[in-house]
């Protein structure tokens, strides 16, 4: 228990490569309420094609609230090709127009990773954080033995190696014709 609750701080903490996760499926025609993927935490982008896969035409939908979704497109059974999503629920979006063919789509959303368990031995943190598991692992373990003494040490371990990997997944993104300079 005491590792899961470190997983889903770091999950909620650190948006970095290793929480990224894909999706592809397809629309169907004239539904507008589709699941969101198990684990999923956040939507990053989401686009359709137009074509047999998502690779083809390929067109970006839109976030929105859900209110201007509505407001926009306020008649389900009236179709068209569609422009924006909306979390419609935690476990739903909803996309408007709703859609007239059965586009492929693909999303791309933050996730919390499968968490470790009997069956499950290794993860994205196990593979390439392990120190920061174990710092979060130590921060969440601290109270429940009660030593609250060393939540300062392990809280400050734990929030170097947060910077440590966040400041690898921004230079991950740059490549050799970026320059960067530190402020």
């Amino acid at each position: 228990s005491i590792v899961n609750l470190a997983e889903r701080d770091l999950a909620s903490k650190l948006k970095i490569l290793g929480n990224k996760n894909v999706v592809t499926s397809a629309m169907v025609a004239g539904t507008s309420v589709y699941a969101k993927p198990d684990r999923w935490r956040e939507t990053t982008s989401f686009n359709f094609g137009i074509g047999t896969s998502p690779n083809q035409n390929r067109t970006p939908l839109y976030p929105r609230s859900y209110e201007f979704c509505r407001f926009y497109w306020p008649n389900d059974e009236e179709r068209d090709v569609p422009l924006f999503y909306a979390d419609y629920d935690y476990q739903h979006w909803l996309i408007v127009p709703t859609p007239v063919f059965s586009y492929p789509f693909e999303v791309l959303y933050w996730q919390l990773l499968p968490l470790l368990d009997a069956v499950n031995q290794t993860n994205f943190w196990t593979d390439y954080a392990p120190q920061a598991l174990l710092y979060g692992s130590l921060v969440q373990a601290t109270p429940y033995l009660k030593n609250d003494e060393r939540i300062p040490t392990w809280g400050q371990f734990y929030v170097d190696q947060l910077k440590v990997l966040s400041a690898q997944d921004l230079q991950g993104q740059l490549d050799n014709t970026d320059v960067r300079k530190e402020t």
